[in-house]
C-alpha cells in the first residue's frame, strides 16, 4: 500500500475531512511525464471544435501528452488524426498549429507526400525504389470519435470504449444519458473563443473546477445568479442537479439580465438552471438555457495548463450579429477568478507545508473520486 493509501484510509475513517493529492502531484515533472503517458495518451482527448477544420485540407495539430496529433480534413470531408511526424526521417509535417492545404501533407525536409488520409503518394526517387511499401510508410493514424461538435482522439493501441467512458461520465453527472441531446451542442457555433495560458497544474484546475466551497469567497457575480452556490455546493456534488437561477435572475449574463431564447431542444425542467459536467481528464462542459460554454484543457508541463474556452450558440444568434458580451463576460470572470485561485495555489504545493498534500470538507468529498481516478491511473 503506497504511502498515499496509508493516509487516505487513515484521514477517511469517520472523519469529516478526506486527503487530497500530496503536494509532489502537483509539482514534480517526473510525476507529469507519467500523466502525459498514463492518462492523456490512454485516454480520450478532446483536442478541437469539429468546425475548427471547415473544408478538405484544414488541418490543427494538437498536443496530447507530448505527442503532436495532427487532425485533417480529407477530400471525402471525413476528420482523420495522425501523428505529426513524417516516416522518412521523423521531420514534423505541420510547424503550424493550424492551416489549410490543397491536396496533400509535404514534410519541408525531404518532400516525402501525404495524401489527406495518410497514405504515401510521393518522394524524390521514389519510383526507382521497387521494394518500397508504400502502404507501409503512410502516417500512424490515430483513433478519432466526433460526439458533441468536438474531435476527440485517443493515442492508445486499443482506446478504452467512448460510450464507457466519455459519455459515462456525461451520464453518471446527468443521470440521463439521453438529456445532454436537448442542447444540440453539435449544431452550436462558437460565439467567442478565450484561451486561457494558467500557471497551474491541471489537476488543481480539475479540483477547482468541481466543488463550490469558494464560490460565496471569489464568485461574486455568479452567486448572484444563482445563489445557491453560495452555500457551498457545486451542481457536481450531486446527481442530475442543476443549480436554479435567482428569482430576479432573468438569464445567464454577467448583470443577470435577459440573455438569448432558450436553445429550441432544452425543455421546461431544464429551464433557468445551470449543469457543470467534467469528462476526465481534460473537459468542462456548463449548460445553461440559452447556451454552452466548452472548455479544453492542454496539459504543457507540471506547472502550466492552457485552457481554450468556447462559447456556444445557436447559429441563429450569431448570424445576427447579437450582442455577446454580457453572457460571455459572467464566465470569462468566474474563469479568471478561478485560474487566479489555481495560481495561488501553485507555489504552496512544493512548501514543506504540502507535503502530504490538504483536505476536503464534506461539500468536496466527491473530489475524491478525481483523485483516485488519478492514483489508479499513474499505478497502472
Amino acid at each position: 500500500m503506497s504511502s498515499t493509501e496509508v493516509r487516505t484510509q487513515r484521514l477517511e475513517t469517520g472523519t469529516s475531512l478526506i486527503p487530497t493529492l500530496p503536494g509532489s502531484y502537483y509539482t514534480d515533472p517526473e510525476i507529469f511525464e507519467r500523466e502525459k503517458n498514463r492518462i492523456f495518451q490512454r485516454n480520450w482527448f478532446a483536442a478541437a471544435r469539429s468546425t475548427d477544420l471547415p473544408e478538405p485540407g484544414s488541418f490543427r495539430a494538437v498536443d496530447v501528452g507530448g505527442e503532436s496529433v495532427l487532425i485533417v480534413r480529407g477530400r471525402d470531408r471525413k476528420l482523420r488524426a495522425f501523428l505529426n511526424v513524417c516516416r522518412h526521417r521523423g521531420a514534423r509535417l505541420c510547424m503550424a498549429d493550424s492551416g489549410s492545404v490543397r491536396r496533400s501533407l509535404q514534410c519541408p525536409y525531404h518532400a516525402w507526400t501525404y495524401g489527406l488520409d495518410g497514405s504515401l503518394i510521393a518522394a524524390p526517387n521514389l519510383s526507382s525504389m521497387n521494394d518500397v511499401n508504400r502502404d507501409e510508410y503512410g502516417l500512424v493514424g490515430v483513433a478519432l470519435r466526433e460526439w458533441l461538435g468536438a474531435v476527440w482522439v485517443c493515442l492508445a493501441e486499443e482506446p478504452p470504449s467512448f460510450t464507457d467512458t466519455v459519455q459515462a461520465a456525461v451520464t453518471a453527472r446527468l443521470g440521463d444519458a439521453g438529456m445532454i441531446e436537448e442542447w444540440g451542442i453539435d449544431e452550436l457555433v462558437v460565439g467567442r473563443r478565450i484561451t486561457y495560458d494558467v500557471k497551474a497544474n491541471w489537476k488543481l484546475i480539475v479540483e477547482n473546477f468541481m466543488e463550490c466551497y469558494h464560490c460565496a469567497t471569489i464568485h461574486p457575480e455568479l452567486t448572484e445568479v444563482l445563489p445557491e452556490f453560495a452555500e457551498g455546493y457545486a451542481a457536481q456534488y450531486f446527481v442530475g442537479h442543476g443549480a436554479e437561477f435567482g428569482e430576479e435572475i432573468e438569464g445567464f449574463t454577467v448583470d443577470g439580465r435577459p440573455g438569448f431564447d432558450r436553445i429550441d431542444g432544452v425543455d421546461d425542467e431544464h429551464d433557468r438552471r445551470y449543469y457543470a459536467i467534467t469528462i476526465n481528464p481534460q473537459v468542462f462542459i456548463n449548460l445553461v438555457p440559452d447556451h454552452v460554454i466548452f472548455h479544453r484543457m492542454y496539459p504543457k508541463a507540471a506547472d502550466r495548463t492552457v485552457i481554450e474556452c468556447d462559447w456556444l450558440y445557436t447559429k441563429d444568434v450569431v448570424d445576427s450579429g447579437a450582442d455577446l458580451s454580457k453572457s460571455v463576460e459572467l464566465f470569462h470572470r468566474v474563469n479568471q477568478q478561478d485560474f487566479d485561485a489555481c495560481e495561488r495555489c501553485q507555489p504552496a504545493m512544493s512548501s514543506k507545508a504540502y507535503v502530504d498534500g490538504g483536505v476536503l470538507v464534506p461539500s468536496e468529498h466527491h473530489i475524491g473520486e478525481f483523485r483516485d481516478w488519478v492514483v489508479r491511473a499513474l499505478a497502472d
